[in-house]
């Protein structure tokens, strides 16, 4: 991997990202007030779930079809692609969240200059648009690689339910670590999953996400958006 690819897409994973990625938990914190999490093994449990059962079936090959539709520049196949997406979220928390955070990586990759113009024309074009449509277009204005970009990702998605699971559980700084040590051959096996997954068997099936997700809408008490 070339040291620019890499400082690439360590920006885009890194939690100093602006955007907005620390506010979200996507159903954790409902998961934790269900009491399906209540200790550092459960959350990491939760966590690993979350990324072989739902990340890599749908949210990883998706954000791999988009890019390889973002380096052909296939504007129709990228909006078509993206408004199912969107479609395809399990209640209105988690299409806000993505909405949101595509919006902000948008303005932020338009901002930057990433990519050429006809690219950066089909991005502003989107709207609204999901988060991995707006990673993707990162991506591939970086000259990243499929697998590896896939891999950071992952490791964001993994990074923030740790992070989240640390405020809401509550747990400690060395548990968090933990969790994150304890995912990474998981990680190397969503993005391997993802990579062989035609569009046609992308699966965003997870009622029990679902059902929690929307109960977060109403909890009483919360930190977290999603």
């Amino acid at each position: 991997m070339r040291i620019a690819e890499l400082t690439a897409l360590l920006h885009l994973a890194s939690p100093a990202l602006p955007i907005g990625a620390f506010s979200y938990s996507q159903g954790l914190e409902a998961a934790i007030e269900a009491q399906l999490i209540t200790d550092a093994d459960s959350a990491r449990d939760w966590i690993a779930s979350g990324l072989v059962n739902v990340l890599a079936r749908g949210e990883l090959p998706f954000l791999a079809h988009q890019i390889e539709r973002w380096r052909t520049h296939d504007a129709a196949a990228l909006a078509e692609a993206d408004a199912e997406f969107l479609a395809s979220r399990e209640s209105s928390e988690l299409r806000r969240e993505t909405e949101q955070m595509g919006w902000s990586l948008k303005q932020l990759c338009a901002s930057l200059e990433w990519g050429d113009d006809a690219r950066r024309a089909t991005l502003t074009s989107l709207t609204p648009i999901a988060q991995p449509t707006a990673f993707a277009f990162a991506a591939v204005a970086h000259e990243a690689a499929t697998d590896a970009a896939l891999a950071a990702y992952a490791f964001s998605w993994v990074e923030n339910q740790a992070a989240s699971a640390l405020k809401a559980v509550p747990l400690g700084q060395l548990a968090g670590q933990r969790i994150i040590v304890a995912l990474r051959a998981a990680i190397d096996s969503a993005v391997a999953q993802a990579l062989q997954t035609p569009p046609g068997r992308i699966n965003t099936f997870a009622p029990q996400l679902g059902i929690l997700s929307a109960r977060h809408e109403s909890q009483y008490s919360r930190l977290f958006r999603s």
